[in-house]
């Protein structure tokens, strides 16, 4: 017998309330607004891959393709993922149009929802949201520095100015072997004292290893050789390359030899934005370069690419954490006020021709009180009130009543959406400061007639 229960979202997962949605939608704004800047346009890429394009390119050893992706075989037998991360998706699509056909440098973003099955937290989620950015085409360090200029601009543009930056490098398919076998016969040496997944990770991943969080293995591999020591001598000159132009920008930052990430795919620069305002959770972005991906998921060619990702839900946790209010308001500009069902019924019909006159309008479709209506109106800050009652039937006028200074007038009913518009430009153009006022606190125990403040 199925249980009859109500249902809830699933956990790690969330609802975006109104209120919150508002909020968001004014940071993904600044978000295109800056992209649009740097002169990066948007692409969107499916909710869900086939899974070989994330073992593929993130790597079968490490702990997303092992752990945390959602796969699920479809009715055709074959086996899909839904997106964990942006990158292997962007670059698919990037060789499946050919959109370096002409020799061009793309510059791309995406904004939107990424999955992992992960253990629930603050800061960390099931179904997370990310925006991204790549620059496909160049190996050249100016992309790795434009890039991490161009997620400080959009922490920037959000007020967020509290923040660290790391990089690093990892080298490349040349120099990295080399280092990873010195790292190895290293970490022979503490075995004993790693965690079990670590001890795992020597025989897969042994990069992974030094990014453990467990306190144990950070004091195991504390003198752990550095992948920094060893770059051959063209990944050191790109990675000096890349300090000097953050420097020559004046940017703040930390070279940081433990800095792996924790895709496969990553090679030369690798860099982290950390907020510490977070506490454990503290990364907010993250990217690097990744010249090889596109050959790992069957580009003919390695193609030389470099990008980020951040978390917009640990953006919004840092923003509240350093006191940032973003800047939002519901904009309502008239509220229709009816006493009566043929009022409503009339009123109901100008609402329509106001909103596509392009006029935010709010009507009541209950029969609440005109005091009622005009709390609401108050609650909405709406500007302009237009009120019908039996008198105002009967005469075939609307009054029309100023919310901010209370003034108020009647007008014909072929007259008042030109009124309206002109009403609302001039106060457009006079950009009032003032509150409305709040006019339901007038309440003297009686219903306000048409025409009267409510």
């Amino acid at each position: 017998m199925t249980e009859n229960r109500s249902l809830q979202s699933i956990r790690g997962t969330r609802d975006l309330l109104p209120g919150e949605t508002e909020a968001w939608d004014v940071v993904e704004g600044i978000i295109r607004e800056v992209m649009g800047i740097y002169q990066y346009r948007e692409i969107r890429t499916p909710l869900f891959e086939d899974t070989q394009l994330f073992t593929r390119g993130i790597g079968e050893h490490t702990d997303i393709v092992n752990k945390e992706m959602y796969t699920f075989e479809d009715q055709g037998g074959r086996s899909l993922t839904l997106r964990p991360e942006g990158t292997a998706s962007v670059v698919r699509s990037w060789l499946q149009h050919r959109l370096g056909a002409q020799g061009t440098v793309n510059k791309l973003y995406y904004l939107g929802p990424m999955f992992r099955q992960e253990a629930p937290q603050k800061g960390r989620a099931r179904q997370f949201h990310q925006f991204g950015a790549e620059v496909i085409g160049t190996d050249a360090p100016e992309a790795d520095a434009e890039i991490i200029l161009l997620v400080l601009a959009v922490l920037d543009a959000l007020g967020l100015e509290t923040w660290a930056l790391h990089i690093g490098s990892l080298g490349c398919r040349e120099c990295r072997p080399g280092y990873r076998d010195i790292l190895v016969e290293f970490l022979a040496g503490v075995e004993s004292l790693l965690c079990e997944e670590c001890k795992e990770r020597m025989k897969t991943n042994p990069l992974r290893i030094l990014d453990c969080k467990n306190e144990g293995c950070r004091l195991a591999t504390a003198k752990a050789p550095s992948h920094l020591d060893h770059l051959d001598e063209g990944c050191q000159i790109h990675f000096n390359a890349v300090q000097a132009l953050l420097s020559d920008r004046g940017i703040p930052f930390t070279v940081d030899p433990r800095l792996v990430r924790g895709l496969d795919y990553y090679e030369r620069t690798t860099f982290e934005v950390l907020s510490p305002d977070l506490g454990a959770q503290d990364a907010i972005c993250g990217g690097g370069r990744y010249d090889g991906l596109a050959q790992m998921i069957g580009g003919s060619d390695r193609v030389p690419g470099v990008g980020f990702a951040a978390g917009i839900e640990r953006i919004m946790l840092a923003l509240e954490a350093a006191g940032v209010e973003l800047d939002f308001e519901p904009i309502c500009d008239v509220a229709l006020v009816h006493i009566g069902e043929a009022a409503r019924q009339r009123l109901f019909a100008l609402c329509d021709i106001l909103r596509r006159a392009g006029v935010a309008c709010t009507i009541e479709l209950f029969d609440r009180s005109v005091k009622a209506q005009m709390r609401e109106a108050n609650r909405r800050e709406a500007l302009l009130a237009l009120i019908v009652g039996e008198n105002e039937l009967k005469d075939g006028m609307v009054t029309v009543k100023n919310l901010v200074d209370g003034e108020e007038e009647q007008v014909s009913f072929e007259d008042v959406v030109s009124v309206v518009l002109e009403k609302l430009e001039k106060m457009d153009d006079e950009a009032v400061d003032e509150e409305p006022q709040d006019w339901s606190e007038e309440d003297d125990g009686s219903e306000p007639e048409p025409g009267e403040a409510a």
